[in-house]
């Protein structure tokens, strides 16, 4: 679909709580935001979903073109995506089905929209059928947030429980092929690797900084936090590039890296409630407005 129309469709999505006129009048629409592969700046396309199974399912059709389209190719890359449905929106982790699974939810996606069927028989590619998961929050997570300790701790209880969960999936993991990992697993462990670097990110550019003026007395621990950052970030980035070549990966290894991973986050996790909780817990979240 040219840009002009798109950026119209999603104008009036947008406009009138997901409703919109048009060819698309009367039809299951949502709006999927990814980022770019190469470019890393959003992207938001309209699509039409359908639910099977208990799951919200777009399919990477392009009109039955001999190309996956681009935002297909962007969740490869970045799982997390926005998914905007009616007037409401929330995070996905975007997992493309495989195998008897992706048949399965495929028939169900043309018996519900014969149209993916047509484009199918118009294209010599296999027709992606993607599943957009919204993650459970974990139950540990703090009931109410007051404070910037409160956050801390929200977002700790996440990478802790998305950890699990990929490694768990990484010990499950029964390949379907002589080698390589599931897309499944992989997309759940880059999801995951978003998450921490995100994390990351967040104290080295805003929370570390400001704690450094308001209390002197932690610059030392900071550092050391910053530092265990560092060794984080690279078995992270030794994880991210095997997931690149996953048809190839191999699991034992996978388990291995996560392993070595889970020990370093978990112990730097520790060391960093212990130094800064006393300190964030007098610090509201959120801020007050001024």
């Amino acid at each position: 679909m040219p840009m002009s129309f798109n950026q119209s469709v999603i104008d009036e999505f947008r406009a009138n709580g997901g409703r919109v006129g048009g060819p698309f009048a009367g039809g299951d629409l949502l709006l999927l935001t990814t980022t770019g592969a190469r470019s890393g700046r959003p992207h938001t396309v309209p699509l039409g979903y359908v639910r099977a199974e208990g799951l919200l399912l777009v399919v990477a059709s392009a009109g039955g073109a001999p190309d996956h389209p681009q935002w297909y190719r962007n969740l490869l890359t970045h799982p997390v995506v926005r998914v905007e449905l009616g007037a409401g929106s929330f995070d996905a982790i975007a997992v493309p089905a495989e195998g008897d699974r992706r048949k399965r939810l495929f028939e169900e996606a043309v018996r519900q929209a014969p149209g993916y069927g047509e484009y199918q028989a118009a294209s010599d590619r296999e027709l992606p059928v993607v599943a957009l998961e919204q993650p459970e929050p974990p139950e540990d997570s703090p009931r109410e947030v007051r404070s910037l300790a409160d956050k801390l701790l929200e977002a700790h209880t996440w990478l802790r429980a998305q950890l699990r969960h990929v490694r768990e999936e990484a010990r499950t993991h029964i390949p379907g092929r002589p080698a390589g990992l599931g897309l499944q697993l992989r997309q759940h462990c880059l999801a995951f690797c978003e998450g921490l670097t995100h994390h990351h990110t967040g104290e080295d550019s805003a929370i570390f900084p400001a704690l450094a003026r308001s209390h002197p007395e932690l610059a030392g621990p900071m550092a050391r936090l910053g530092a265990q950052h560092l060794v984080i970030g690279r078995i992270r980035d030794e994880l991210v590039a095997l997931l690149a070549g996953f048809e190839r990966a191999d699991p034992d290894r996978l388990r291995a890296e996560l392993d070595r991973l889970s020990a370093e986050l978990e112990a730097h996790l520790d060391d960093e409630e212990a130094e800064l909780l006393p300190a964030l817990a007098g610090i509201p979240f959120p801020p007050a407005r001024t």
